[in-house]
């Protein structure tokens, strides 16, 4: 996905001199198409992630849309008072990229896993809150926010994460993608976890089931009018993401749903409220983090949902 956003980011640089590239000493080869004409555009800030947002937030002030770019929870919470007062405080259009969300890169440790990134992203006022599940979404997503011209945190993969779209799926920001429309139960998902889910509905489409799928690219805003809806056609919501299950995008849907009048029961899935360390790749952490379709249909069925 990362590939995605410097190709997205170069093409739209070329008609928008505005745009601008802060990066902390990473993806150096990667930006080189950029540089090419856009040398004076392209700024390795080194790796002093609170100075680049500092450094972006002012670019900002001064008519530019810059973007920072580095591994997330580096761009997240090494930095995270710049950004709160900087750019969420100071309401500037500062675009913050967090590179291998999640656990993409697992076998490293907690470093460099973020499983409270949406948590503080999505805590801060002015600020919006964007997962994309795949390279697709990332393509459709990122022109949007730029037009948005406000904080925004972009919270994307790191490499090679599969395609969940056969094609350019046609998508607007604040507002859901429905992949398989379904009845009584909803499967929420949000970023690159996208792929567990579809696994999911598929098993329980083989229970006997038709549940929705929906990719929910927008955490913050929350799409509240397809909320409204679900509440009223669902049963049970199931929300997946691969971050902490407290105060992230499952936690958001609840929060909204409870205090609507009647609301179905919410079942969130995600990583546990512990470190995740001694794993050699993704798949292993997700395992452990007993984010696994096997996991998460145990726990239905000792719900009842299944």
């Amino acid at each position: 996905m990362r590939n995605a956003f410097a190709r997205v980011l170069t093409e739209l640089a070329k008609d928008d001199e505005s745009l601008l590239l802060f990066y902390a000493d990473i993806g150096n080869r990667l930006f080189n198409p950029l540089k090419e004409f856009a040398e004076e555009r392209a700024i390795n800030a080194g790796i002093a992630e609170a100075n680049m947002a500092s450094m972006a937030a002012g670019s900002a002030m001064m008519g530019h849309k810059p973007f920072i770019y580095t591994i997330t929870p580096f761009t997240t919470s090494r930095n995270f008072e710049q950004i709160k007062i900087d750019i969420a405080y100071q309401n500037q259009p500062v675009i913050i990229v967090g590179t291998g969300s999640g656990l993409s890169y697992a076998n490293l440790g907690p470093t460099h896993h973020s499983f409270e990134d949406i948590a503080l992203m999505r805590a801060l006022p002015n600020m919006h809150v964007i997962c994309p599940a795949d390279a697709y979404e990332l393509e459709q997503l990122m022109p949007q926010l730029i037009e948005l011209d406000a904080p925004c945190y972009f919270r994307i993969g790191k490499k090679n994460e599969p395609a969940v779209h056969e094609g350019n799926p046609v998508l607007t920001f604040g507002k859901v993608h429905v992949m398989r429309p379904g009845e009584r139960i909803a499967v929420l998902s949000t970023g690159t976890i996208m792929p567990l889910a579809q696994e999911l509905v598929s098993e329980l489409t083989e229970h006997g089931l038709s549940p929705e799928l929906v990719s929910f690219h927008t955490v913050k805003p929350l799409d509240e009018a397809y909320l409204n809806d679900a509440i009223t056609r669902f049963d049970h919501v199931i929300t997946l993401e691969e971050h902490n299950v407290s105060g992230g995008f499952g936690s958001a849907v609840l929060e909204y749903v409870s205090e609507q009048a009647n609301w179905p029961r919410v079942h969130r899935f995600g990583i546990p409220d512990r470190f995740i360390d001694q794993v050699h790749s993704t798949a292993d952490a997700r395992a452990k983090a007993g984010l696994t379709v096997a996991d998460i249909m145990s726990t239905l069925s000792e719900r009842g949902v299944v």
